[in-house]
């Protein structure tokens, strides 16, 4: 298929309301600007000889030439024309030197970049990517090219998957275990990794199809670039744990002779997240703080909201402390920056536009601005918007304006009419009937589409679509609106979000492998009280009100007791607790308990070859395994979606 056709036998082309405004778009950008194109191909090395990184499950990881249809045309009309610079220059992959003799990257493959600093014995790796299979493709790379060196160290900038994932790709756990090997992270890391993707990891994992847009096509019509990187792989996704903490605002270590300031930045882009100041390199290490977007200060797939002002103080900090004398710096997403007014320009541009974002949304709202109009009011000044490391592409302004009214507000927009408010599935039947059902609301879609009213489109579609989710021509109106919609985003958030939404609207739920969020060592690094609590989320509610009982439960390994109580529907877990009669007791290392917690064997089992020992009533644990519900991964999100789960109540 030529990269010239859709991917979907009923995609559309660029309307020419979408090809108008994409002109619109380069003819309002600072083209001239390409300082970001000496950048990404600055200190190149090499590139691999494969063209794919196979997963150990026998699927694709990571296709190196998925992309290659960028340099195909100079301009496409189904991307917005700022999203297709920063997907060509995302597209760069391969080793590169970014402090002479020092520091090195390999970029461009997977989601994140994975940086190696020379210390005096071997490697320290900052970021080893998201999966075992990707971080030991770049590790292999590196010692062809500069010689085989030990990993003495690996440093996790922060508690997403995507900076941690891959560490079994660079470091034996035996050798942490000896101590042979350190690992580094900011003071949280560990509980904020495991509990941001097990709470809600199976919607977070539903919701990644939208904003990553995990199952589209890489093509013009399709993916195209993920901002901060191309896309996330799919492989094997592991965890060890930290061997140190940083406690610390600042706290300067050597680590097999480098040395190293590490800054902690809670409440930034994570909520454990710090930078690194090499101070005889000259080099600054801005973690996911600064990058070569603007991030998302709400991120569509899930999570708590961010702040927006602690960000940029964060920022303003470092730019203070070293920002001064930094004459490199470097990320785990994007490319370097080098010399001293560069790097402060950046800096500076990226603190401004997070402290605008959240002192002038904030101005709005005490306005009476709500979160429905925000997005629609707020502007980024024109000086921000004329600086690339400004523009909005793996947050958005407009989500951004509402995450920020969120934090402070919430979601209700203090109008009663929307503080208890229906259902969509409820309130649709009723818009469809005042608009005189099926028939003058596909009439007028079909006029507003042909207009390049798209968004008033797909207020009415919607509508319909909730009302009659059999009603394939309203999908199909619908698909289409999102598409257009899609193509003008300069955000590849808000981009795949409407591509997915359409694709699943044409054709169901898709297949293929896609990234996982958890796996094995996740699970096994969730605290005794954090699985608990996720069993507590699995519980099917309406069952769980007809069982109550309580529980003590025993760890000797680790020296720690819990009391485990199920009433009212609600399963609770205190730690450092006992009860004085409880309906069933439960004796079991800790060691034990997590081969359960993985699935490697049943809690039965485990009492039948003595690994656990019980007192009591264990009927009551029985009932209760037979309460938890595995989540479906392919729920609707869209009504009538074919191949979707149906979700309960819905």
């Amino acid at each position: 298929m030529a990269h010239s056709d859709h991917f979907h036998p009923h995609g559309t082309a660029p309307s020419a309301a979408t090809t108008a405004a994409q002109q619109r778009a380069r003819e309002s950008l600072p083209f001239t600007d390409r300082r970001d194109f000496d950048e990404v191909t600055r200190g190149f090395i090499a590139r691999p000889t494969v063209t794919r990184i196979m997963a150990d499950a026998g699927n694709v990881a990571w296709d190196f030439g998925a992309y290659s249809f960028l340099t195909e045309s100079d301009e496409f009309d189904s991307i917005h024309p700022s999203l297709q610079r920063q997907a060509v220059l995302n597209a760069h992959y391969g080793l590169f030197e970014v402090v002479p003799d020092r520091v090195w990257q390999v970029r461009g493959f997977d989601l994140a970049n994975v940086s190696f600093i020379k210390s005096d014995t071997g490697w320290i790796v900052f970021d080893p990517l998201t999966t075992r299979e990707t971080a030991a493709a770049a590790l292999a790379l590196v010692t062809e090219h500069l010689g085989e060196r030990p990993v003495v160290a690996v440093v996790f900038s922060h508690s997403h998957g995507d900076h941690f994932g891959g560490v079994r790709g660079v470091i034996d756990e035996a050798d942490v275990v000896s101590g042979a090997v350190q690992v580094i992270a900011p003071a949280g890391f560990l509980e904020h990794a495991v509990a941001e993707n097990v709470y809600a990891g199976n919607a977070m994992s539903r919701r990644l199809f939208y904003q990553y847009g995990a199952l589209l096509e890489p093509s013009p019509f399709g993916h195209v670039d993920q901002a901060i990187g191309k896309k996330v792989a799919a492989g094997s996704i592991g965890l060890i744990a930290p061997t140190m903490s940083i406690e610390d605002d600042f706290e300067e270590h050597v680590i097999d002779g480098v040395r190293m300031v590490f800054q902690n930045t809670p409440g930034t882009e994570a909520p454990a997240e710090m930078n690194t100041w090499f101070p005889d390199l000259k080099a600054f290490w801005a973690a996911e703080n600064i990058t070569a977007t603007i991030h998302n200060i709400y991120t569509l797939r899930g999570a708590l909201v961010r702040d927006a002002l602690e960000w940029s103080r964060q920022i303003n900090a470092a730019l203070y402390r070293f920002g001064g004398e930094a004459e490199v710096m470097f990320a785990s997403h994007s490319w370097p920056r080098w010399g001293n007014e560069r790097i402060q320009e950046v800096m500076r541009a990226q603190r401004d536009t997070y402290a605008h974002l959240n002192n002038t949304v904030l101005h709005l709202a005490n306005q009476g601005v709500t979160i429905n109009e925000i997005h629609n009011v707020y502007r980024v000044p024109e000086s921000l918007q004329r600086q690339w490391t400004a523009r909005s592409y793996h947050g958005s302004v407009p989500h951004n304006a509402r995450a920020v009214v969120n934090r402070y507000l919430g979601y209700w927009d203090a109008n009663p009419t929307t503080l208890i408010p229906l259902s969509p599935k409820d309130s649709a039947p009723l818009y469809v009937e005042l608009m005189g059902g099926a028939g003058p609301i596909l009439a007028k879609a079909r006029e507003l589409i042909s207009e390049g009213e798209y968004f008033l489109a797909t207020e009415i579609l919607n509508k319909l679509v909730y009302a009659e989710p059999g009603e394939e021509d309203a999908r199909m109106l619908l698909a289409e609106a999102f598409e257009q919609i899609g193509y003008q985003q300069e955000s590849p958030s808000l981009r795949n979000s409407f591509l997915a939404g359409a694709l699943e609207l044409r054709s169901g739920l898709p297949s293929g492998v896609t990234p996982t969020a958890t796996g094995p060592d996740l699970v096994r690094a969730l605290t005794t009280v954090q699985f608990f609590d996720f069993l507590a989320i699995r519980l099917d509610p309406a069952k769980a009100e007809t069982l109550s009982f309580v529980a003590n439960l025993t760890t000797p390994d680790t020296g720690q007791r819990f009391v485990i109580e199920l009433s009212n529907g609600a399963l609770t877990t205190l730690e450092g607790a006992a009860a004085a009669d409880p309906d069933v007791s439960v004796t079991i290392d800790r060691a034990h308990l997590e081969r359960a917690m993985t699935g490697e064997v049943s809690l039965a089992a485990l009492l039948t070859d003595g690994s656990a020992h019980l007192d009591g009533d264990g009927s009551v644990l029985a009932r209760l395994g037979e309460m938890l519900v595995d989540f479906p991964l392919g729920f609707e999100v869209l009504p009538g979606t074919p191949g979707a789960v149906a979700v309960p109540g819905r």
